[in-house]
């Protein structure tokens, strides 16, 4: 439950909301995909269309050493629910994303967490086969051959429609990284093809929770051309209008399945890994807690350079990894992006690039109650 990453059980998240959280969230019901299919399409043929389509799942971390070091992975058309239901500017969907899809799991945007171990390579096998256009995966911070970089103007690899190709990415950069098609990227990568690569340096300490967060900004009318909408899009002339955490914007972002709150015990030592995947730079803040930035791109600060502070401004395809102690008073705090226009879904407030963090303490609180009513958590 929580963020990807390290979180609580489902049993221990009931447990923690109690009687109260439980009734309150009773009758609350998330649409289901025949209800969402009638805003997807322009007409008759667009609504089948997209009523074909899968629907993404959260992205789950893939623990590549557990699976002999090889990863597969696809890419699937989808439909992409940013926010379901109509609570606080809702709904919002995507009626079209380009979504990777590793071994047999569900396809997700952003993309899977692949997760190694230095020293320990790992081969992704880029399986386009069933696809309809061409792809590649660029993978930033590890050291590897030119014709593994993954670009195909330089590389002279494009893994085509109908076809397949290993990558052996290395493991020897420590750290969280990102990756990414590299084929049209304005546009593959504003699809939705993009994910975490974490290498867990040699003698790795986990901290209590961990979490894994994407922040990213989109503007809808690409999704909405490619779905045969009434829309046109230019990289040229990009108007974001979306903004999430995960791949959701608030008040999904909550939702302990589908979203990505970050479920902590008073006095455990936390950590989040960022990536932003969007193009423009966004402020994180995190309220009541002072954290310190203890990795960048891959390289470790040193403690000579770490300071607290509540706000870290994460550029695009940057990775920023901090740290901080949940020694606030339990309760429920923001995380958002701190240029406020992000923390919208239309002209509604709140929404948006916002998640939070959550004091098990809380969760039996009215507050907390009202909270998952606004996500659509059915408890």
């Amino acid at each position: 439950m929580g963020a990807p990453g390290s979180g609580m059980s489902r049993r221990e998240f009931l447990a923690a909301t109690g009687a109260a959280g439980a009734a309150a969230m009773a009758g609350c019901q998330a649409p289901t995909a025949e209800d969402t299919t009638a805003t997807a399409g322009g007409g008759t043929a667009a609504a089948a269309t997209q009523q074909s389509l899968p629907t993404t799942s959260p992205p789950e971390v893939v623990d590549a050493d557990e699976q002999g070091g090889t990863v597969t992975m696809k890419t699937q058309p989808a439909r992409h629910d940013v926010h379901p239901l109509d609570t606080m500017g809702g709904p919002i969907e995507f009626p079209r994303v380009w979504a990777f899809q590793a071994d047999d799991r569900d396809p997700s945007v952003p993309g899977p967490i692949l997760r190694t171990t230095e020293g320990n390579d790992i081969t992704v096998v880029l399986d386009n086969t069933d696809g309809k256009r061409p792809h590649t995966l660029h993978f930033h911070g590890v050291e590897k051959t030119w014709e593994n970089d993954g670009v195909p103007t330089t590389t002279g690899i494009t893994v085509g429609a109908g076809e397949k190709h290993e990558y052996e990415i290395p493991a020897n950069v420590p750290g969280t990284h990102v990756y990414h098609c590299h084929y049209q990227t304005p546009r593959h990568l504003d699809m939705g093809m993009f994910g975490f690569f974490r290498v867990d340096p040699e003698g790795y300490e986990p901290a209590d929770k961990e979490y894994f967060m994407s922040v990213k900004e989109w503007d809808s009318d690409l999704h909405r051309m490619m779905a045969g909408q009434d829309a046109s899009y230019s990289p040229r002339q990009r108007t974001p209008d979306v903004f999430t955490v995960n791949g959701k914007s608030a008040p999904r972002t909550l939702h302990p399945e589908e979203g990505s709150p970050m479920i902590v015990s008073q006095g455990d030592t936390v950590r989040v890994h960022y990536v932003n995947g969007g193009y423009m730079s966004h402020p994180m803040h995190i309220h009541n807690h002072r954290f310190q930035l203890v990795e960048k791109d891959g390289g470790t600060i040193p403690e000579a350079a770490r300071h607290d502070m509540d706000i870290t401004n994460i550029a695009p395809a940057e990775r920023h990894t901090i740290e901080f102690t949940a020694d606030a008073d339990p309760g429920i705090y923001l995380m958002h992006c701190h240029k406020v226009n992000h923390v919208m879904n239309g002209t509604s407030y709140p929404g948006g690039m916002l998640s939070g963090i959550v004091y098990e303490d809380a969760m039996d609180t009215d507050i907390f109650a009202s909270l998952m009513e606004y996500a659509g958590y059915e408890g």
